[in-house]
């Protein structure tokens, strides 16, 4: 979300799935009753259990957290998610929880990075990461879609893959929403003692992080949001990205000395060769790789003089960079989630599949050449993410919180990138109109994931004074 976009080098860096951890079945499901329920302690919600030092990772501790698969009740079953827990128990500020992006990426096999990053903090916080459902040592499993997609939210999939990760999910895909992960999150806050949590989240995991705060707001004690994807949720058109692409490209451009337009030659390639959605998933990735995009204004110059080899070379080397396994971003459960929570040009997916693609040709016809330039229409309603989720079987979707609710009234800080393109800084001001009294730092040159990926310190430190005040 990626928009919520789940670029795996890009947000947080390569990594390594933890020591001792099994995949699940597609559902990730232990049936009721077996070998979970026999003790308070292993209980959903009951606490963390099978606790011992995490591998590689001194002064910290994993442990397994069960809660239930559906949290109605209706449906029986436990998910069993991993947890790492700092040492520091006794840390003068309380637990410090940080959410990772996609959605689909893990947090555990992540905390020796993020501990690192947030070094200056640690002795006041305990930090605290879990792998969310349907990540990381259970990841949701669709290999077809998971070799289309990789760690890309916005390839285009075959029909087949999107077709056999539903049938492979079956109707348990239901149950993979950022509602059952804010559940999830609060049976965690009580597994460790607390009342309030400080909650650090990072692109999709900002989404988590507000959803979780508009849910149980007398139990967030400060929100810390890094790349912003808005309560409301993300744009499946991308309307804010693909304007953002022609600032991004021009200031990119005006940094590296380049001398000719890439927004207005980015506007002839798409317009002679129909590849802006492509087009858009490069740059989108590639941002993480180079925020000053190296080479594209030279490779987008060429194609619009009518030699695309150098734009096509640079497409397919980003797209194999994209490559990643299930555990270390499920497309399995980025397609459960953006499904269950997005609102789309026909509806939501509670709406029948046979309307769907009739509703979106009809918004691509009314969409205007401003709204999408230097892209068209087409490119907007032709991105990977919203066609996983237009053919996405019917399902019951979680309710969506009221619009235009506030957060609650505690500190928020929003973190931004002025090179973003998968979560453009509109989205954050958008965002900071629903917080009370909103610091926004946006750091000059850095793109996506400020904290993790900005060559610039700025936005760290930012952070470190924010949490330590």
């Amino acid at each position: 979300m990626t928009s919520t976009r789940g670029r795996i080098a890009a947000l947080l860096g390569a990594v390594a799935v933890v020591a001792g951890t099994t995949l699940a079945t597609p559902a990730g499901a232990t049936p009721a009753g077996d070998g979970a329920g026999a003790s308070a302690e292993a209980r959903p919600g009951g606490g963390l259990t099978g606790q011992a030092p995490c591998p590689d990772v001194p002064g910290f501790t994993c442990g397994t957290l069960t809660v239930p698969l559906d949290h109605s009740g209706a449906t029986p079953g436990t998910l069993r998610l991993n947890v790492a827990v700092a040492g520091n128990t006794d840390a003068p500020k309380g637990d410090l929880l940080f959410l990772t992006g996609g959605p689909g990426q893990p947090g555990v096999p992540l905390v020796k990075r993020i501990a690192g990053k947030m070094e200056a903090v640690l002795k006041d916080y305990r930090l605290v990461m879990f792998d969310q459902r349907g990540t990381g040592g259970t990841a949701l499993q669709c290999a077809g879609l998971q070799e289309d997609m990789g760690s890309s939210d916005l390839a285009v999939p075959r029909p087949q893959s999107v077709a056999d990760c539903a049938a492979t999910l079956g109707p348990n895909a239901r149950f993979y929403s950022t509602a059952d992960t804010v559940a999830d999150m609060d049976l965690l806050r009580r597994a460790l003692g607390d009342h309030r949590l400080t909650i650090d989240g990072v692109s999709y995991g900002t989404f988590v992080a507000e959803r979780y705060a508009l849910a149980h707001p007398a139990h967030v004690a400060r929100l810390v949001l890094d790349s912003v994807v808005p309560q409301e949720g993300y744009d499946p058109l991308d309307l804010a990205a693909l304007p953002a692409s022609a600032r991004v490209l021009r200031a990119a451009c005006q940094a590296t000395g380049c001398t000719t337009d890439p927004a207005a030659d980015l506007a002839t390639v798409v317009g002679r060769y129909g590849d802006g959605a492509q087009i858009l998933d490069a740059l989108t990735s590639y941002e993480f790789t180079d925020p000053n995009y190296g080479g594209v204004a030279e490779a987008l110059h060429e194609a619009a003089a009518g030699q695309p080899a150098k734009l096509q070379s640079f497409i397919e080397t980003v797209h194999q960079g994209d490559a990643a396994p299930a555990e270390a971003l499920s497309q399995g459960l980025h397609a459960a989630a953006l499904c269950a929570d997005g609102h789309f040009p026909w509806g939501t997916t509670d709406t029948p599949v046979q309307g769907r693609a009739a509703a979106l040709e009809r918004t691509r016809q009314r969409l205007t050449a401003e709204q999408t330039w230097p892209y068209d229409p087409a490119t907007a309603t032709g991105l990977g993410s919203l066609l996983v989720c237009r053919d996405w079987p019917r399902e019951q979707v979680p309710p969506t919180p009221p619009a235009h609710r506030k957060l609650p009234n505690v500190p928020v800080l929003l973190l931004g990138g002025d090179r973003d393109l998968s979560t453009p800084n509109v989205w954050l001001y958008q965002e900071a109109e629903l917080a009370h009294d909103p610091e926004i730092v946006i750091v000059p040159g850095a793109a996506h994931s400020v904290q993790s990926r900005a060559a610039n310190p700025i936005g760290r430190q930012a952070v470190y004074d924010f949490l330590l005040k």
